[in-house]
């Protein structure tokens, strides 16, 4: 009850600090390429259950269809240059303030992923279906993209186990460390962000 307290509360202080900021980052979005502002896309959340994500988008429209389908690369021809620092500072993730508000999400907790990723997932990885997704999460604060999808879950495991406030609170000054000064695990050490689950696609997967 008191996470589901801050979430709430937290996110409508950001929402009216961040209202302006998002008019901005739309105006850049669309005065750069045609398509939406913002990416919607279905995701799994708590024990499972399906919902839609938002985002800004980051790749031209209609992305999945191009390239490398749910596949991303550093340096990926799709990603155009106002995604390349929405990605680089996370700022695409924050629309995502509204799934926390609805309660599909929290501020902190594992980050949802794909509907086949799940499908993919064994009884032990499910485990981490056991909490509110997150905008950040602790594999996001170490090392991100740099770690297999193996060890992102099973580090989304150790935050089911050990949740806490305190826990939260020490993600969140983490994660304003990671996006706004060492950005780290933006990409995987090679440059390619693989998708977990096999060949399978979802239309804008990486948008």
């Amino acid at each position: 009850m008191i996470k589901r307290g801050v979430d709430i509360s937290v996110s409508l202080i950001w929402l009216i600090l961040l209202s302006l900021p998002f008019v901005l980052v739309a105006m850049a979005i669309k005065l750069e390429s045609r398509g939406p502002i913002f990416f919607r896309q279905k995701r799994a959340g708590l024990d499972g259950q399906i919902f839609v994500i938002w985002k800004f988008r980051t790749m031209v429209d209609g992305a999945a269809k191009k390239g490398l389908g749910n596949k991303v690369v550093k340096g990926d021809a799709r990603i155009t240059r106002t995604g390349k620092l929405l990605r680089a500072l996370s700022i695409d993730e924050l629309p995502q303030i509204m799934n926390v508000l609805s309660g599909d999400m929290s501020l902190i907790g594992p980050r949802p992923t794909l509907v086949h990723q799940v499908e993919a997932y064994n009884s032990h990885q499910r485990r981490r279906l056991e909490v509110r997704p997150g905008i950040t999460s602790w594999a996001s604060v170490n090392g991100r993209n740099k770690r297999s999808w193996e060890d992102r879950i099973e580090m989304d495991i150790w935050y089911v186990d050990h949740l806490s406030i305190w826990l939260d609170i020490k993600i969140l000054f983490r994660t304003l460390w990671v996006a706004f000064v060492t950005r780290d695990g933006v990409y995987a050490d090679d440059g390619a962000n693989d998708d977990f689950g096999g060949p399978k696609t979802e239309p804008g997967a990486n948008n």
